[in-house]
């Protein structure tokens, strides 16, 4: 069986357009994420990095030394007062630092920030209003929407390859050593703001807003010292459509049952994307992408894998800064995941927290009731 015969597999979108111009890079912030995702991804794309800083000196040296980078900022200011023409501003630093970063970019630069937008609606709203108030082109890094597979599922939806899209799912059974980011202890909240994050931003890129959120977020017993790493997140988009995000974390257990996949279900047919990095973090497993469509009479067809271009890590990472590159030259008027719709993807988080601290409907007869 084949895809629908209008769709030809080796010509399924997978890659974000580039810009037709590249701009320099400014790198604030020389941490892990920077070196394993963002300057891995600008040089498969040919992005210039121009200089990088970091408050830890060494860090900065390291990476500038790993990756030809030709400048070492000794200052914030430093790094802005050196920053090429053009220059965008690539921000990776702790969520508690964006507003007073950003505050001493030049006004109007394009910049790109590493979620999350803040650690709750209050910090993202101040994130929101500092970029209005220096007319800043800032987008968030969600840059999971710019994975190949799902880049490849969208444009297979939008393509009528599965009918119309009802049931969109992410599950997430898998072992992370939390133990890499010493940040995330201590802190009042964590799994969703710093990891489930991503899949709410993509369930909002494929259905819109939803009405509203179930959410119960909580601790791994042997994890008691950070906020959650457990969560269910289900999404109100009316009667028809359903939305559901499910991670658990915690599971030590070996590979044979873990899972880390997104699954869109439509009228007539299906899709199935493994995403690889969440599966023996941080080496990962590759991405992979499976399509499935109903036969005229509506029997189930054959499950065909679509062969991927690359990976959530770091290939997604082309795509967020390539937008913003694309959009401060005129290239495009859309702008992904600009700040005005970052936003929205933080008050869903917001009420996702919400939701978890009300607690369920009580149960007639139970304790308490």
């Amino acid at each position: 069986m084949n895809l629908p015969s209008a769709i030809d597999p080796s010509d399924v979108l997978q890659r974000p357009s580039l810009p037709r111009r590249v701009r320099p890079v400014v790198s604030i912030g020389a941490g892990a994420i920077v070196r394993e995702a963002h300057l891995p991804a600008y040089k498969l794309a040919g992005f210039p990095v121009a200089s990088v800083y970091d408050l830890d000196a060494g860090k900065a040296e390291a990476l500038a030394r790993d990756f030809g980078i030709p400048i070492v900022a000794r200052s914030l200011a430093d790094a802005v007062a050196r920053a090429p023409d053009r220059a965008v501003f690539d921000l990776a630093v702790p969520a508690r630092a964006i507003t007073r970063v950003l505050s001493e970019l030049p006004d109007g630069s394009p910049v790109l920030i590493q979620k999350p937008m803040g650690e709750n609606i209050a910090e993202a709203r101040a994130i929101l209003e500092v970029c209005r108030r220096k007319r800043l082109l800032a987008a968030v890094n969600f840059q999971l929407r710019f994975a190949p597979c799902v880049i490849a599922a969208r444009d297979l939806v939008e393509r009528g390859a599965i009918g119309d899209l009802h049931d969109v799912e992410v599950r997430v059974t898998c072992h992370m050593p939390w133990e890499l980011w010493t940040f995330l202890f201590g802190i009042p909240r964590m799994e969703i703001v710093y990891h489930s994050i991503h899949y709410v931003d993509l369930v909002r890129s494929f259905y819109g807003e939803p009405a509203g959120v179930y959410c119960k977020t909580v601790k791994h017993p042997k994890q008691m010292d950070l906020a959650s790493t457990k969560t269910g997140i289900l999404f109100d988009y009316g009667e028809v459509r359903r939305a559901t995000v499910t991670t658990n974390h915690g599971h030590a257990f070996g590979p044979r049952h873990q899972e880390s996949y997104l699954k869109l279900e439509g009228t007539t047919g299906a899709i199935k994307a493994r995403l690889g990095v969440n599966l023996d973090y941080p080496r990962g497993l590759p991405d992979a992408l499976e399509h499935c469509q109903s036969d005229a009479g509506d029997a189930p067809g054959e499950w065909l894998s679509i062969p991927l271009a690359g990976n959530w890590f770091p290939h997604a990472f082309v795509g967020t800064m390539a937008s913003l590159m694309r959009r401060a030259d005129g290239e495009t008027s859309e702008l992904p995941t600009a700040v005005e719709d970052a936003f929205r993807t933080m008050a869903v988080v917001e009420a996702c927290y919400e939701s978890s601290a009300r607690g369920g409907a009580p149960v007639e007869g139970s304790v308490g009731s």
